[in-house]
C-alpha cells in the first residue's frame, strides 16, 4: 500500500525521478486532449447527433449553468478554466476502477499545483474584469488596514483548497487499500463505487470554490 503515488517510482537517474504522479498526471492530460479532439471533430447542428456530442453538450451545459449560478454573468468566459479543473479531478477519480492506477490527486504536489492555478486565475480574471487599479483597490477595502488580512486570506484559502482535495482523495484510496487486505472482495467493490462518488463530489466542490473565488474577485464594486 502506498500513501501517495509519489512513492511509486518508474524510473530514476540521480535526483531525477519519474514517479506515478507525473506519469498519471500527463496521462490524464493526454486523455483529455485526445478525447476532446475525437469528440469535437464531427460536431453538427443537425437534429441527429452522435452520442458523444450529446454527452459533451450535457456536460458543458451543466458546467456553464453552475458557473452562472455562482454569480458570474458571463459563464463562457470562465468555462475553459473551470470546466478543465472539474474534468481533470473527476476523470482522475473515475480512472480508479483500473487496479494499477492511482489518482495523481492523491499527491499533495498535484493538489497544490491545482490550487496554485486557482490562486493565479483569481487576480487574472479580476484584472480582466476591473482593470489592475480596480482589482488592487479591493485589497484595501474598506480600509488600508485590511491589506495584510486580504493577502493572508488569498494564501490561506489556496492552502485549504490543496489540503482539502488531497486529504479527501488520499483517505479514500487508503481505506480501499486497507479493506482489500482484511475483508472479502465484495465489500471493497462497494467502497470503490463510494470512492468514485466521493471523487465526483470533490471535483464539483473544488471547481465551485474556484468559481466562487473568481466571482468575488470580479464582482462590481460601488
Amino acid at each position: 500500500m502506498h500513501l501517495s503515488p509519489d512513492d511509486i517510482i518508474f524510473w530514476q537517474f540521480g535526483f531525477f525521478k519519474l514517479n506515478a504522479t507525473i506519469v498519471y498526471t500527463w496521462g490524464l492530460m493526454l486523455l483529455l486532449v485526445i478525447g476532446s479532439k475525437l469528440i469535437t471533430r464531427k460536431l453538427t447542428t443537425e437534429l441527429h447527433r452522435t452520442r458523444w456530442q450529446n454527452l459533451l453538450e450535457i456536460i458543458v451545459t451543466n458546467i456553464e449553468k453552475q458557473i452562472e449560478d455562482v454569480g458570474l454573468s458571463q459563464p463562457r468566459q470562465y468555462l475553459g478554466f473551470l470546466g478543465t479543473l472539474f474534468l481533470f479531478v473527476a476523470i482522475a477519480s473515475l480512472c480508479t476502477i483500473f487496479p494499477v492506477y492511482e489518482p495523481p490527486t492523491g499527491s499533495l504536489s498535484t493538489t497544490v499545483a491545482l490550487a496554485l492555478c486557482v490562486l493565479i486565475s483569481v487576480p487574472f480574471f479580476g484584472i480582466m474584469d476591473q482593470g489592475i487599479g480596480g482589482y488592487l483597490k479591493s485589497y484595501i477595502e474598506p480600509t488600508v488596514i485590511m491589506l495584510p488580512f486580504n493577502i493572508i486570506s488569498e494564501v490561506s484559502r489556496t492552502f485549504a483548497l490543496a489540503v482539502r482535495l488531497f486529504g479527501n482523495m488520499m483517505s479514500g484510496t487508503m481505506i480501499i487499500a486497507i479493506l482489500l487486505t482484511i475483508t472479502p472482495f465484495v465489500f471493497p467493490i462497494v467502497m470503490t463505487l463510494l470512492g468514485l462518488l466521493t471523487g465526483m463530489v470533490q471535483a464539483y466542490i473544488f471547481s465551485i470554490l474556484a468559481a466562487v473565488y473568481i466571482a468575488a474577485a470580479t464582482r462590481i464594486r460601488n
